[in-house]
């Protein structure tokens, strides 16, 4: 049964208008602050960030981003949409959020993922040809890092670590630490083996396909004798007053993004009729407060989730649409999907 459920936020930083104008990087970034500070004002659960390394996109600094966050903001939790493990250092991921947890006074998370832009592997100097064995290597010392006062490690991907205790210390057990999968089974094993909670990234399609791997995820979980444990599903969309003006300003902007990565990485390109499928029955969270509402309140019970990130920005969406999407997404989608919820709990 879904009980605490749980709605927030998820941006990639990328580069809003205000006014027509683009808005410089700077300044985009100063939004994010401003963003998450209305977040937590209309009583949203989670503002979270990704890692990326493109053109328009203003996320490649997470923690040093969300420590400007937790001085601004007093309650919200603070966390990743992504963080790209097998580009980071495990040792340096550790420091900079056991620094994070300190300063916003235990309100850090994360959201590792394996990468499915793959710009930081030859920014940083990693062979596209070891994604499998940096992930897997770096989230063993990561969990580890977290878990154990004292680690003793050795590994192919970085230097051995001998009884090593690091400080700003994480709080016992260490902070929520999501494992982000795009719907490979295998990643949803890994996320099984190691006890951590499933973050499902669906971006498209209809949701409920997704319901084998959380069946896999619980199966996995109860054949190794771990607790059941929270399952997330991260999607994107615009709230707004009516569903006719969400579609239509989510198309505007939409479109020319998912025109370019059609080229990019040789997937259909958007016409008007798969985008009106996509907000029908898709993956695609596109409408008015109730209609959004009680789409996510439908995939919730599907997939058991207990937590729903929004990501709200996509690039050039002017900053009123995006401001209005957060107002309304805390203050009637959240408390609307919470009452569709009790009335029609999930049996899991």
């Amino acid at each position: 049964m879904v009980t605490g459920f749980e709605l927030g936020l998820d941006s990639f930083g990328e580069v809003a208008t205000d006014g027509g104008r683009i808005m410089s990087d700077a300044e985009t970034v100063r939004l994010l602050v401003e963003e998450a500070q209305l977040a937590e004002s209309v009583g949203l659960d989670a503002f979270s960030l990704g890692e990326h390394y493109r053109e328009g996109h203003n996320d490649s600094a997470t923690p040093v981003l969300l420590a400007a966050v937790a001085s601004a903001t007093q309650k919200i939790a603070l966390g990743t949409s992504v963080t790209v493990l097998s580009t980071n250092d495990p040792v340096r991921l550790y420091h900079e959020f056991s620094t994070l947890d300190a300063v916003s006074n235990g309100r850090a998370q994360i959201v590792l993922g394996r990468a499915s832009a793959t710009e930081s592997f030859p920014l940083f100097g990693y062979d596209l040809a070891d994604y499998e064995r940096l992930f897997e290597e770096k989230l063993e010392l990561f969990v580890r890092l977290q878990r154990e006062e004292e680690v003793t490690w050795s590994g192919t991907v970085r230097a051995p670590l001998t009884g090593q205790t690091l400080h700003p210390q994480m709080r016992p057990g260490g902070i929520p630490t999501w494992i982000g999968v795009g719907g490979t089974p295998n990643s949803v094993l890994r996320a099984a083996r190691y006890g951590l909670p499933l973050m499902m990234a669906i971006i498209g399609g209809r949701p409920q396909r997704f319901a084998g791997n959380v069946a896999l995820y619980e199966r996995a979980l109860d054949d190794l004798g771990k607790p059941r444990l929270p399952i997330g599903q991260h999607s994107l969309g615009l709230v707004a007053e009516t569903d006719e003006e969400a579609v239509e300003t989510w198309w505007r902007y939409w479109q020319p993004v998912v025109e370019n990565l059609s080229r990019e990485r040789g997937f259909y390109a958007p016409s008007k009729d798969r985008y009106l499928a996509e907000v029908d029955t898709g993956a695609l969270f596109v409408g008015s407060p109730e209609t959004v509402a009680r789409k996510i309140a439908t995939v919730a019970r599907d997939l058991h989730l207990s937590r729903f990130d929004l990501k709200y920005d996509v690039m050039f969406l002017p900053r009123d649409a995006r401001a209005r999407t957060i107002e309304l997404l805390g203050r009637e989608v959240a408390p609307r999907v919470r009452e569709l919820l009790a009335a029609q709990p999930t049996a899991v």
